[in-house]
């Protein structure tokens, strides 16, 4: 089962003419590539005006930083982050399908410097001893997870680590968590935040 789900259509440019399924880089060294993603109920890439804008929030060259996508689903987020020239990118997804279409783009573009890994997001990001400088959480839509994927994620934050949070509703922050950014694109809500100064 996919970890990313849909609540309305797939995003502008998902699909090809001839109804394959397909994500488009929009920056960075790939720009333009299409790549694939499987026929699965709920894969629905991030749009691109979301990621455009998510991307002008990071800065468009991501040269020698660690991203971690959680949920990864068509990798749209991750493999954005290494055509815009992160140096390492692990995409973290449950699906055997979507990894299999992942592993395949990431041969397609030949980067090295990305993973693939099929596991559950939120035992990840538990084990895991790397340290990210930006995660990307964009869990199914309606499934509660953001607030467990963020504390999941805490401890493997680098110093001054962005995290970017897409969901359905709008993330207000807490005492743990400040919202830097926050945007809309009808039924997406997106935010990037940070760790709360103790």
């Amino acid at each position: 089962m996919p970890q990313r789900s849909a609540t309305g259509p797939a995003s502008r440019g998902a699909k090809s003419a001839g109804g394959e399924n397909r994500v488009r880089i929009i920056g960075g060294r790939h720009r333009g590539r299409r790549l694939r993603f499987p026929s699965e109920a709920g894969l629905r890439p991030t749009p691109d005006r979301v990621r455009e804008t998510l991307f002008n929030w990071l800065g468009q060259d991501l040269s020698g930083l660690a991203c971690l996508d959680l949920f990864a689903g068509s990798g749209a987020l991750g493999l954005e982050a290494a055509s815009r020239g992160a140096s390492r990118v692990t995409l973290v997804e449950r699906s055997r399908a979507a990894c299999a279409a992942l592993a395949a783009a990431v041969a397609t573009l030949g980067e090295a410097g990305v993973r693939v890994v099929q596991a559950d997001a939120l035992e990840f990001a538990a084990r895991s001893g790397e340290r990210y400088d930006v995660v990307f959480i964009d869990p199914p839509y309606g499934s509660g997870l953001v607030p467990k994927a963020l504390a999941a994620i805490a401890p493997r934050l680098a110093p001054g680590a962005r995290v970017y949070v897409e969901s359905d509703a709008p993330f207000a922050g807490d005492a743990r968590w400040r919202v830097v950014k926050h945007g809309r694109a009808g039924a997406v809500h997106f935010h990037l935040v940070e760790r709360a100064e103790a």
